[in-house]
């Protein structure tokens, strides 16, 4: 299943398969599509990631982060509607900011690069059975 922040990307967890010479490993491993207007990014270059169809994707849940953060609704998309405008104009300036997202990761610019790492802690919560395979890729 995957999550799209509107205005930012699409986070998804994608099934990808290794082969080694011993065995086979399928691996879940953490993505993130960029959904941006690339327009506004000339040149900035970022890793081109596609999702496969098959990946239910949701839209942000701004009623469950309104649960845990005891605000409503409203507000809560408002902060993130604000906070990814504000996100994109930082970018479109250069401006070198990184984006934390909790335990799951941090996009930053470097170089006119914008890539997502994913934390350790998140590889290995979503791959219990090859964490190192998946770490390997992600």
């Amino acid at each position: 299943q995957g999550v799209l922040v509107p205005g930012l990307g699409t986070f998804a967890v994608v099934p990808k398969q290794v082969d080694s010479m011993e065995e086979m490993y399928v691996v879940r491993r953490p993505v993130f599509q960029l959904d941006m207007d690339v327009s506004s990014l000339r040149e900035l270059m970022f890793p081109m990631v596609m999702i496969p169809d098959d990946i239910e994707i949701m839209p942000l849940d701004y009623w469950w982060l309104s649960q845990t953060t005891s605000l409503p609704p409203d507000v809560v998309r408002n902060c993130v509607e604000e906070t990814i405008l504000l996100y994109s104009f930082q970018l479109r300036d250069r401006r070198n900011l990184t984006f934390a997202f909790g335990d799951i990761g941090v996009l930053s610019c470097q170089d006119n690069f914008l890539c997502m790492r994913f934390h350790h802690s998140c590889v290995v919560r979503l791959e219990s059975w090859y964490p190192w395979v998946a770490l390997l890729l992600t």
